[in-house]
């Protein structure tokens, strides 16, 4: 191994206060918010060797910080987030650096305006310090579709950080900031999460605003923090959860909040996912899962064996929705030159494919094309309409298994971070790395991703999942869980 962490493989050691502490010593005076994007920017220039990050916004980061500062020399509160430096994934539109989502086509693209999360989190006090690399549009497992570099795993650099949220949960796991943000369609925040060993949250489907933010797939994208423990997700949700009038599909919060107190998982029924725990299992990973398993049931939850026969066809389901939604929200960059000039090309014919040849990738084109397939005269009815038909049986199964118990639990993937180029030209081995997180997203179901071990160094992660809207129950739970695993 070539990582940070191979003598501590733990990567227990944690650089930065939680997120509550440093904002509660800001607006005290006991911190500068200065410093604290200084010690940030530094890191991230100490470790850039592991490609996750894109740009910086120091900038306009210092400025904030300033501001910060000085509300608090005058006696003002800063915010509940106050100083605390961020991490934004390169699909959330944020002033003081181009928004590029990993793709040329986007190059030199200033963004006119920010996304909400963006703006609910500045307005508490949190300073975005940079932007974090990610697959090309989100579409991957493995940052390898970024049209500008691939994140190097921090436990292994001849591993991938997962994707498409890689450069998130990579800056996290390095300590480049106490958190970043990421976008999960199917799984895009848990499986780099599980990868990179840290928590990663998936909230209810429109609990968070997407506007603002690149668009993979409108009906499964959500947006989610990658922390380092649970309470700090939890934190963050607080700030992000909630109706928007600039996204019609997001919905009312909790009326008592994501900030959590303490539950006990004794009496606690949680169901073990069937179809998830058979053959295709790294013998590692199946170990560490059933070893925290165990340990639950120790703390006293009530564990059995649930199915949900429809979830072996979650991935089928979710690669003919997925694409089909994709290539449509594609088809306003189709043609445009954001960042590319050609003073010499008249014809707009020749323009119109210069653009395209160098905007979108391999990727991008494959899932446009699949998904114009499937939409297609003749094709839709055996295709989309059938897909359709199974995701509403799967909603069902879902909510029948939840009348039995709180939590569904498993593994977030079946293996640990793969190599490099191991599965770059093999489309459908990527795809698989999907297969244990799509079903959350086809669902609307909030789902959490907390680190449970390593198997041969590298870290494992244990998937929890809970009803729609129950994000905070889910998110005490998992705290719960979190403290038995620890």
């Amino acid at each position: 191994m070539s990582g940070i962490f191979e003598e501590n493989s733990s990567a227990a050691s944690r650089v930065w206060e939680p997120i509550t502490t440093l904002a509660a010593k800001v607006n005290k005076g006991e911190l500068k918010a200065a410093d604290l994007v200084e010690k940030s920017l530094q890191l991230i220039a100490e470790k850039e060797d592991y490609k996750a990050i894109i740009a910086v916004t120091a900038e306009r980061a210092l400025e904030r910080a300033k501001a910060i500062d000085e509300m608090v020399a005058q006696g003002k509160p800063a915010g509940r987030l106050a100083g605390v430096p961020f991490i934004a994934k390169d699909n959330y539109l944020v002033f003081g650096a181009e928004t590029t989502a990993a793709s040329n086509i986007l190059k030199g693209f200033t963004a006119p305006y920010q996304a909400t999360v963006i703006e609910k989190l500045e307005a508490e006090g949190a300073i975005c310090v940079a932007k974090a690399n990610l697959d090309a549009f989100a579409h991957g497992s493995s940052t390898e579709n970024s049209d500008f570099f691939t994140t190097k795993n921090p436990y292994d650099q001849t591993r991938v950080a997962g994707g498409s949220s890689g450069g998130s949960a990579a800056s996290v796991a390095l300590d480049l900031a106490p958190f970043a943000l990421g976008s999960d369609t199917g799984g895009s925040i848990r499986l780099p999460a599980s990868f990179d060993g840290v928590v990663g949250y998936k909230p209810t489907y429109g609990l968070v605003s997407r506007s603002g933010v690149v668009a993979m797939a409108s009906s499964t994208d959500c947006m989610g923090p990658l922390t380092r423990t649970v309470a700090d997700a939890a934190v963050v949700l607080d700030v992000m959860a909630g109706r928007d009038e600039l996204d019609s599909t997001t919905i009312e919060r909790d009326p008592a909040g994501y900030v959590l107190g303490d539950v006990d998982l004794k009496g606690k029924k949680i169901g073990i996912i069937k179809e998830y725990m058979g053959d295709g299992m790294e013998p590692g990973v199946r170990k560490c899962i059933e070893q925290a398993i165990e340990a639950l049931k120790q703390a006293g939850a009530e564990v059995c064996e649930v199915s949900l026969p429809s979830i072996s066809l979650a991935l089928a389901v979710y690669y003919i929705l997925v694409p089909a939604e994709l290539s449509s929200n594609l088809a306003r960059h189709d043609g445009q030159r954001f960042g590319y000039s050609y003073p010499d090309a008249k014809d707009l014919a020749q323009s119109y494919e210069k653009s395209r040849g160098l905007g979108f990738g391999k990727e991008a084109k494959r899932r446009i094309m699949i998904g114009t397939y499937v939409l297609s005269s003749g094709y839709y009815d055996a295709y989309y309409k059938k897909a359709q038909t199974i995701r509403t049986k799967l909603i069902q199964e879902f909510e029948a298994v939840f009348q039995d118990v709180e939590l569904l639990i498993g593994p977030t993937a079946p293996m640990v971070a793969f190599k490099i180029g191991e599965n770059a030209n093999d489309p459908l081995q990527m795809y698989l790395a999907d297969i244990m997180t799509v079903a959350a997203n086809l669902v609307g179901a909030p789902a959490i991703s907390i680190p449970c071990g390593l198997s041969d160094g590298l870290p494992v992660g244990l998937q929890l999942m809970a009803p729609q809207k129950h994000d905070r129950s889910l998110l005490e739970l998992a705290k719960a869980a979190e403290g038995v695993l620890a």
